[in-house]
C-alpha cells in the first residue's frame, strides 16, 4: 500500500524554508513508500545505509521512473546523455576506474597547495567589499564574494584559459537545473545550449592543454595513467564539467548559506569572531545546519529495506541529505539550532557518504573555513539589508541568488 505523503517542494515558503516539511517527514517515521516506484529516505540514519548499500546505482537507465539528473531523452535531439561519463552518474567498475584516475591527479599535496592562494584571494575579495560598502551602501555577498572565490579556486585549478567568467557563471547555473526534479520546455532549452558552449569551452582546453601541459589539475588528468589506461576527451570533459559544477557552485552556497546562517543567530557569529579555534568545526556546522546539497537518490537493483520499508528493483530511493543532517535522533534536542562548537559536527552527511562522497570536500571546506570566518572578523557588524533573502528555489542545490548586506564599518 502506497503512503500519503505531505511533502510538497512548490508549497510557498518551501524554498525559503524546507525544514518543517523535512521534519514533518521525519515525523511520520522511517522510509516513506509512496506506492509508485517512488521511496523517500528522511532520517540520518536510513540516508547513510542508503548511501553505503550494495546493489544500488546512479545510472538513471535503471530506473522504472523518469530521474532528475538528466534532461528526457526525447529533449536531448540527438546529443550524448549529459555527464554521462562521469563519476557522479557512474556505478562499479566504470566509476571504480574512473575515480581512481581522477583521484591520481586530484592530490591532497594539489589541493593543499592552493591554500595560500585562497587566503590571497579572500583577503583582495573582502577589501573589493570593503570599497564597495564604503559609504554604508548594501554589497550582494553572492555577487562579490561568495561566486568569484570558488570560481576562481576552481578555475586555476583546473589551470582553464581566461574565458568570460560572467558567460561561464551562467551556464554553470543553468546546467545546474538537470539536477531538478521538474524543468519546463524554456529552462530544458537554455540548460542544454549551456551545457553546449560549456562542452565546447572545455574540449578547447583540452586541447591546448595536451600542446601546453602545466603544473595544474587539467593537465594532471591528461596526464593521469594506471596500467596504461588514461581518460579519453569524453571522459575528461564529463570530469571537468562535474568539477566545475560541483566544485563551484556548491561553494557558492556553502559560503552564501553559511553566512546567512550566522547573521540570523548572531550569538553565533560573535562566538566565530572571537575564537579562530572554532573555524574548522564551525564549516562543518554551517554544511549540517543548510547544506548546499539537499537531495540525492539511488536506484535500487534488488529487493533492499530501508528503514522499514521495502524498495524493488528500479525503484528511486531519494535521500534527504538536509532532513537527515537535522535529524533528532543523530543531533539531539538541538538538532534545529546552530551550534559552532557542535561536538560531531563532521559527520553530516552534506557531501554524501559511500562510494561517491565528494571527492572535492577537502577543498570546499578549505575554501569555507577561508572565507566565512574571515569576512565576519572583518566585517564583525555586518547586517542584513533584506528581510527577504533571495533563493534560487532549487530543491537539490540550494543556495542564494543574492543576499543583500551593510558592511557596518567604513574602510
Amino acid at each position: 500500500m502506497g503512503t500519503e505523503v505531505t511533502f510538497n517542494p512548490w508549497d510557498p515558503g518551501f524554498a525559503e524554508n524546507p525544514y518543517e516539511q523535512y521534519a514533518a517527514l521525519r515525523e511520520r517515521g522511517g522510509a516513506i513508500s509512496t506506492g509508485t516506484g517512488l521511496m523517500l529516505v528522511p532520517r540520518y540514519e536510513g540516508c547513510f545505509a542508503v548511501l553505503r548499500t550494495p546493489g544500488t546505482s546512479v545510472d538513471e537507465r535503471n530506473a522504472t521512473l523518469d530521474v532528475f539528473g538528466q534532461p528526457p531523452a526525447d529533449a536531448l535531439d540527438g546529443r550524448d546523455r549529459r555527464g554521462a561519463q562521469s563519476i557522479l552518474t557512474l556505478d562499479p567498475p566504470d566509476h571504480t576506474r574512473l575515480r581512481r584516475l581522477v583521484s591520481s591527479a586530484f592530490t591532497v599535496r594539489r589541493v593543499e597547495g592552493l591554500r595560500d592562494r585562497i587566503t590571497a584571494q579572500v583577503s583582495d575579495l573582502l577589501d573589493d567589499l570593503a570599497a564597495r560598502g564604503k559609504g554604508g551602501e548594501p554589497v550582494d555577498l553572492i555577487a562579490h564574494f561568495a561566486f568569484p572565490l570558488p570560481f576562481a579556486v576552481i578555475h586555476d585549478l583546473l589551470g582553464m584559459p581566461d574565458g568570460d567568467r560572467t558567460e561561464l557563471r551562467r551556464w554553470s547555473h543553468l546546467i545546474t537545473r538537470f539536477l531538478e526534479p521538474l524543468t519546463d520546455p524554456e529552462d530544458l532549452r537554455e540548460s542544454l545550449e549551456a551545457s553546449d558552449n560549456m562542452e565546447a569551452h572545455i574540449r578547447e582546453a583540452i586541447a591546448w592543454k595536451r600542446r601546453n601541459p602545466a603544473d595544474d589539475l587539467l593537465s594532471a588528468m591528461i596526464a593521469a595513467e594506471d596500467d596504461g589506461d588514461r581518460l579519453n576527451t569524453v571522459e575528461l570533459i564529463d570530469q571537468v564539467r562535474l568539477l566545475y559544477l560541483a566544485g563551484h557552485e556548491t561553494t557558492v552556497n556553502l559560503i552564501g548559506n553559511g553566512t546567512l546562517a550566522l547573521l540570523r543567530n548572531r550569538k553565533e557569529l560573535e562566538r566565530l569572531v572571537g575564537d579562530p579555534e572554532l573555524d574548522a568545526n564551525a564549516v562543518d556546522e554551517l554544511l549540517r545546519y543548510d547544506s548546499p546539497v539537499q537531495l540525492s537518490r539511488r536506484i535500487a537493483l534488488t529487493s533492499i529495506e530501508v528503514d522499514g520499508e521495502v524498495a524493488g528493483p528500479g525503484d528511486l530511493v531519494v535521500t534527504f541529505l538536509g532532513s537527515a543532517n537535522r535529524d533528532e535522533a543523530k543531533w539531539g534536542p538541538t538538532a534545529a539550532e546552530l551550534d559552532l562548537g557542535r561536538a560531531g559536527a563532521g559527520s553530516h552527511l552534506a557531501f554524501g557518504s559511500g562510494i561517491h562522497h565528494c571527492l572535492g570536500a577537502n577543498l570546499a571546506r578549505m575554501e569555507g573555513a577561508a572565507a566565512i570566518p574571515a569576512l565576519v572578523r572583518r566585517f564583525p557588524d555586518m547586517e542584513l539589508a533584506t528581510d527577504r533573502p533571495d533563493w534560487n528555489g532549487r530543491m537539490v542545490l540550494r543556495g542564494l541568488d543574492s543576499l543583500p548586506v551593510t558592511l557596518g564599518v567604513t574602510a
